[in-house]
């Protein structure tokens, strides 16, 4: 009787060993010629295909992607955005973060826990390949026995996307050459990697676009009537905030970034790069006939075209054109209709994670549009961003701390309190720097993401910011500038949503918080594409001392070559 106890350890472990499976991919990737919007380009695919395969596993699941790099001529990571990495900081993906590069022809393993159930997604995180189409989801199912606080009939994913012509290469050229060269509005939208380039444009070259080719006919989600529907949506466009909408349908949002939320009915949903959301849609219109999805570029005035998908009532053909003309959506500048979905995301009551009631440091961080040296940037508190070519995971943890500047970016901007967001700054120069913040390990930390004018008269942008390896509390959104000392008072400190991208407004403010209790480096940085590769971004240290061991996998760049046996 004295071992029975044991015996009961040693079948709760198999049981838990049972439970908890090994979701094992092999991914290729390699560039393709594809017609995503009718338009033939080079387009980065996993497999062949683009959108990549949907990772599905269960809570507790170790995922382990074997990757081969056939893009013959580049180097590619791949971040898993949303999942925290809690042990396992060297497999977040970012490269000159977390990891070198994986160079052409090599295979790398990324292994890691889902540690929560919920939408995910996950794409490359080098230069700006994600643009190029090597993207996908992430979902993960609840344990054995758990249930979700809604109901469903079936469960369904998209991913919405922007879709340029140009390569990423020519991108990059002209954001960094002087003059400088604006990527632009997309020229289309993309939805689950299907749209619709209009073939008659002037200046097209003979051959390159073919309206006929099936590969840009319209996405279709075919539905049973009378059935409700999850519909998983997660953004990775390289500029877009946009808007969905199903004709005729409201939708329940009941999950955002992972979390649940208290539920609140919409007729178009605004989703911003890097956001994920799940959505209740029941079939109950008419059923003799299909109806539009539409997703419209907002925030920006624009001339990227609507991106259009059927939402096939089934029996009727799933090519069968809706009789009415596509809903035209809201009017791109209409931000008060954005703030007010923003502040409509609040937990659901049964699943709040309680919230610090105050932190221990405050970092207000200014976006603004400046120059260095004639290029046009983007800087945080007057700092642009740049990479270092040694991890920063790898430098910090060997002690390599030769390989970026050590003076760390400032928590408040000299000049803060008289700095007039709603104005082109006098003095638009500004420095840029690989440093990065200490954060104090199992701290509370808020980060106030204020926004501000650009280069341009009566312009400020949307920014969707984007952390790595942890979840945050939204407890606050203003318009105009932050006060310190007043603007705290307003915080949501009862049941804020947790996410891992928000957006900040234009001439508006955003407040985090969350603790910094995941050992590792980490990147804070807007998710539209451009932006990031111009400077909008910071990272974050905590906890170094209590990473484990790194794999030799993740070195081979910079200084790090030094630990790599020949």
């Amino acid at each position: 009787m004295k071992n029975l106890p044991l015996i009961y350890v040693l079948l709760l472990s198999v049981l838990c060993l049972a439970e908890a499976r090994i979701r094992h991919y092999r991914w290729e990737v390699k560039y393709e010629f594809k017609s995503p919007d009718c338009y033939r380009k080079l387009v980065i695919t996993i497999n062949g295909r683009s959108p990549g395969p949907t990772i599905r596993a269960q809570q507790g699941d170790t995922v382990i992607v074997d990757l081969k790099n056939s893009l013959l001529t580049e180097n590619v990571a791949i971040h898993w955005h949303g999942i925290r990495q809690i042990g396992s900081p060297w497999a977040d993906g970012t490269e000159g973060v977390s990891q070198c590069p994986i160079l052409p022809g090599d295979t790398f393993r990324y292994m890691f826990v889902v540690d929560r159930a919920g939408t995910y997604l996950y794409h490359a995180h080098y230069g700006m390949q994600r643009e190029a189409g090597l993207y996908g989801s992430i979902r993960v199912a609840l344990p054995t026995g758990e249930a979700e606080p809604f109901s469903y009939d079936y469960d369904r994913s998209i991913i919405l996307n922007d879709w340029y012509h140009k390569s990423t290469y020519e991108q990059a050229a002209g954001l960094s050459s002087i003059p400088f060269v604006w990527v632009g509005d997309p020229q289309s939208l993309l939805i689950h990697g299907r749209g619709r380039f209009n073939c008659s444009t002037p200046g097209i070259a003979t051959g390159f676009c073919n309206a006929t080719n099936p590969e840009c006919s319209p996405y279709v989600f075919t539905v049973v009537p009378g059935k409700t529907y999850r519909l998983r949506i997660g953004s990775l466009t390289a500029l877009a905030a946009l808007s969905f909408e199903i004709e005729g349908h409201n939708m329940t949002v009941v999950e955002a970034d992972g979390h649940y939320v208290e539920p609140f009915v919409v007729n178009n949903l605004f989703i911003y790069s890097g956001e994920t959301y799940s959505v209740l849609i029941t079939a109950n219109q008419d059923p003799s006939r299909n109806y539009w999805a539409v997703t419209k570029m907002v925030s920006r005035n624009n001339t990227t075209p609507n991106g259009l998908a059927i939402f096939n009532y089934y029996p009727n053909h799933p090519t069968k054109s809706p009789p009415t003309v596509p809903p035209s959506g809201p009017f791109w500048n209409d931000i008060e209709a954005r703030v007010n979905q923003s502040l409509a995301i609040k937990s659901h009551p049964n699943y709040i994670h309680p919230v610090p009631q105050t932190s221990d440091r405050v970092i207000i961080l200014l976006n603004t549009q400046n120059r260095i040296n004639g290029s046009v940037k983007w800087s945080i508190n007057n700092v642009s961003f740049t990479l270092p070519h040694t991890p920063y995971l790898v430098s910090l943890k060997e002690n390599l701390l030769h390989t970026f500047e050590q003076t760390p970016p400032p928590d408040l901007i000299n000049g803060y309190e008289n700095y007039d967001i709603n104005v082109v700054a006098p003095n638009v120069n500004a420095t840029s720097s690989n440093s990065l913040y200490r954060l104090k390990f199992n701290t509370t930390v808020d980060i106030i993401l204020q926004n501000a004018n650009t280069l341009n008269v009566n312009n400020s942008e949307t920014h969707p910011w984007h952390l790595h390896g942890h979840d945050f509390w939204v407890v606050g959104y203003g318009r105009g500038k932050f006060n310190v000392s007043e603007d705290p008072k307003r915080y949501n400190l009862v049941n804020p949503i947790m996410k891992n991208t928000v957006p900040v407004h234009p001439y508006g403010w955003t407040a985090l918080r969350f603790i910094a209790d995941n050992p590792g480096v980490w990147a804070f940085h807007c998710h539209i594409e451009s932006h990031f590769y111009m400077g909008m971004g910071a990272v974050f240290e905590e906890g170094i001392d209590k990473v484990a061991k790194l794999p030799a996998s993740i070195m081979g760049c910079g200084d790090s070559k030094r630990f790599i046996k020949p």
